[in-house]
């Protein structure tokens, strides 16, 4: 089972890929191997312009469509998700995201954009046809604090937060490698996609 971080943060370094590179550490512990896509890396022109012979775009929409899961990270701008995000997630076909696992990350400069994730992203991954969104984990900048010589730190109120969802996600995995064409539910019996 492949995961894919998908970064869509246009600044480098950011606290939000910070954060996306700390879930996929904690993902990897877990005997999860991941592959990584920041979207500010594809061509902006050919992004904004929707150019789909670009083999850079081409290549991008392969590997979410080779994916079994995604996490997917953005800083909270204007209470939305980023406009290179945005750009990208409509390349996507309409079932663009049929049959994955995702796992929604976002950062953001106070707790009055936490929603954002729900009322905006949250929307947009099950129009494009997302087995399972995860409880989204939101994060502020004061809760995650980076020293070049120690890393990330995340606060404790996040880092629960933050292996609850690994922690769902894993176990969603698990479930899925033993019983393809169900959908894991914590805590509750899987139901059967019809085929």
């Amino acid at each position: 089972m492949s995961i894919l971080l998908l970064g869509g943060s246009p600044a480098a370094p950011s606290s939000t890929g910070r954060l996306l590179e700390h879930v996929g550490d904690k993902l990897a512990a877990l005997g999860h191997r991941h592959s990584k896509l920041n979207v500010r890396d594809l061509p902006a022109k050919a992004l904004l312009h929707a150019d789909f012979a670009d083999l850079a775009l081409k290549r991008a929409i392969e590997v979410v469509a080779e994916a079994d899961a995604i996490v997917i990270a953005t800083p909270i701008y204007k209470a939305s998700y980023t406009g290179i995000l945005k750009a990208f997630l409509d390349l996507l076909p309409q079932d663009g995201l049929k049959d994955k696992l995702v796992l929604p990350l976002a950062t953001g400069g106070s707790q009055s954009h936490m929603l954002a994730l729900d009322y905006a992203l949250r929307p947009v991954l099950q129009a494009l046809d997302a087995r399972q969104v995860f409880t989204s984990i939101y994060a502020t900048s004061q809760q995650l604090s980076w020293s070049d010589v120690s890393g990330l730190t995340v606060d404790q109120s996040i880092a629960w937060r933050v292996q609850a969802g690994v922690d769902a996600l894993s176990a969603a995995l698990h479930a899925q490698r033993q019983q393809p064409g169900e959908v894991f539910v914590a805590n509750a019996q899987p139901v059967r996609l019809a085929r």
